[in-house]
């Protein structure tokens, strides 16, 4: 028996009565082809651009900038619209309205978000029903940011997607994956788009996707970091607030959203899991940057034209959530800043590196999904999931809180040597401030020492990443001059631990920045180390008694002439005391960094 939702029946014949109503109102001129299409196609990226320069010949509300240049010579463009005519970041700011952005085609195959954004805008500046949100915001929009990757254009791109008919591709001209580049930022798509996310800082974010994964009621998913990386008071209002408005006012319009979760086991029966996402990806991003940004991942398999206005009304909850509260966000930012200085880097305390789901502890969710059974496959031999899209609702255990697995406590500084400069202007792009010491100095710093250094079998966002334990020791040292300071005592510090500290799942060191540290460039002959071997035996007793117990206990050890060899010149003054050296220093106590 089929059981039919009245109201959302309702609802979406009301929304689709509003969209009709939209469109008697512009003419041909004002459609887009994704409309023209029978709202099943997306446009070029020439075309898209196009679209939006229409938006700035009609009003004096919008702005079109270039921000950076993609590796195949595409202008990036942001649209910046503002009842103000506040077309920069300090004359943005003088407004006291919020910045709210709108990032479109990071994925450049999930495009939703494109055409969404489109409409939305003639709404709000052209047919007018939306203008009043102007009057509390003021909109950035990224129309497409993997440029390149967008005119990759092809039917055949998105295997899983049910539309549009061409789309781009998911990642950059470089085969770099954006989203998974924020903290890294090695595409110069990305090191633009972090000098536009730096100079206008924005106070609400969002990502428009389309995702993969399993089959269920919902036209869209939304991602929001609400656990120990996110600033306490924000994720608060995250979860009391925020996602209560967004989920009550989707529905209004005809859409029902849920969470982006995983299933337990691969069943929903057995509960849904939620997920704290690191810096590389956009929420995890601006989490450590004490702001709000919001993942809209459509479901693949709805219809494209499901998919856009899904989107859509996401969007326009959003932008009805922020104009509501603008100065409570406004406040709640300014103070999210503030108070992780406090935290961290005064009140001293710990800061979380790492985090796990929990597995035991568990709320409740009323998730709509479809049944389906499993069937054998004589493709691949083994067993496949078909949906029967009979539905399957039901409350089921919602595992969405975090434990911390992995925290640290914050140093007063970090000392990056001047042959490290890369480092400091990958940290610049993201705001942090640097400095450099005038003269050489003598400080105490604690310094690691990296141990069972383990390296990805292969490449991963061109880059080979490493994992490594580490021992730490104090230390005296000169710091020449000309060496870099940061200072952990700014608003970025969230985001200068994450980047700075080897743990940090999204450190540079466990990027592969450093990798040459790992490499042993001096060796010893044997017959040489022979010699030296003896003379050490003979003048230090206490390495001669560990040396005879190790080769009476260890007999891999005994039985190896290079590991016993290479046992005296690890601790011969020849060895080099810079291999497997973390080179950036922590200064740990508030001193005079000259």
């Amino acid at each position: 028996m089929i059981r039919i939702n009245l109201r959302l029946v309702f609802l979406f014949l009301v929304t689709s009565l509003n969209m009709l109503s939209a469109q008697q109102k512009i003419g041909p001129d004002w459609e887009t082809e994704f409309e023209k299409s029978g709202y099943t196609r997306t446009q070029r990226y020439k075309e898209t651009i196009e679209y939006f320069r229409k938006f700035e010949k009609a009003s004096p509300y919008v702005r079109i900038i270039s921000f950076g240049q993609s590796p195949q010579g595409r202008d990036l463009y942001a649209v910046i619209i503002s009842k103000d005519k506040a077309f920069t970041p300090g004359k943005a700011k003088k407004t006291g309205k919020p910045v709210f952005v709108i990032n479109n085609g990071i994925h450049s195959g999930e495009i939703e978000g494109k055409d969404a954004t489109m409409l939305l805008l003639r709404e709000i500046l052209i047919t007018k029903e939306l203008q009043h949100l102007l009057d509390k915001i003021t909109l950035l929009v990224i129309p497409v940011f993997s440029v390149d990757g967008h005119e990759r254009f092809s039917a055949n791109n998105r295997i899983n997607q049910n539309g549009p008919v061409e789309m781009g591709w998911r990642t950059t001209a470089q085969n770099l994956n954006l989203n998974r580049d924020w903290v890294k930022a090695d595409a110069p798509e990305m090191q633009a788009m972090l000098k536009l996310m730096t100079a206008w800082l924005p106070d609400y974010f969002v990502d428009c996707h389309t995702t993969d994964g399993a089959d269920f009621q919902y036209a869209a998913n939304y991602g929001l970091e609400k656990f120990q990386n996110m600033y306490h008071s924000t994720a608060a209002e995250i979860k009391n607030k925020l996602i209560p408005y967004l989920s009550k006012r989707c529905e209004e319009k005809g859409y029902y959203i849920a969470p982006y979760v995983g299933f337990k086991d691969g069943d929903f029966t057995k509960g849904i899991t939620d997920w704290p996402g690191s810096p590389r990806f956009s929420t995890g991003y601006f989490a450590a940057q004490n702001r709000i940004a919001l993942l809209i991942e459509t479901h693949m398999l709805k219809p494209y034209k499901t998919r856009v206005f899904a989107t859509k009304a996401m969007l326009e909850a959003s932008l009805e959530y922020v104009a509501l509260n603008g100065s409570k966000l406004l406040a709640l930012n300014k103070t999210a800043d503030a108070e992780s200085i406090m935290d961290f880097c005064i009140s001293g305390k710990y800061f979380p590196l790492q985090l796990v789901m929990n597995k035991t502890t568990s709320s409740s969710f009323f998730w709509k999904g479809y049944k389906h059974i499993t069937d054998s496959s004589i493709v691949s031999g083994g067993k496949k999931i078909v949906y029967t899209y009979e539905k399957a609702e039901a409350a089921v255990p919602y595992y969405n809180e975090a434990s911390v697995a992995d925290s640290i406590q914050i140093p007063y500084a970090y000392i990056i040597p001047a042959e490290y400069a890369e480092l400091v202007n990958r940290l610049k792009l993201h705001g942090v401030h640097a400095s450099t010491t005038k003269a050489e100095q003598k400080l105490a710093v604690s310094r690691y020492h990296f141990k069972e250094v383990k390296f990805n079998n292969s490449p991963y966002e061109g880059r080979h990443p490493v994992t490594a334990s580490y021992t730490v020791s104090s230390d005296t040292m000169v710091v020449p001059a000309g060496s870099f300071i940061v200072g952990t005592r700014q608003r970025t510090v969230r985001l200068i631990v994450s980047a700075l500290e080897p743990k940090s799942p999204d450190s540079f060191v466990r990027w592969g920045f450093m990798n040459a540290i790992f490499e042993q460039k001096e060796y010893f002959e044997d017959y040489v180390m022979e010699k030296v071997a003896l003379e050490m035996l003979a003048k230090d007793k206490v390495l001669a008694a560990d040396f005879y117990e190790k080769v009476k206990t260890d007999s891999v050890f005994a039985g190896n002439q290079g590991k016993r060899l290479n046992y005296f010149y690890e601790r011969s003054p020849y060895y080099d005391k810079n291999l497997n050296l973390y080179p950036i220093f922590r200064v740990e106590n508030k001193t005079n960094l000259l």
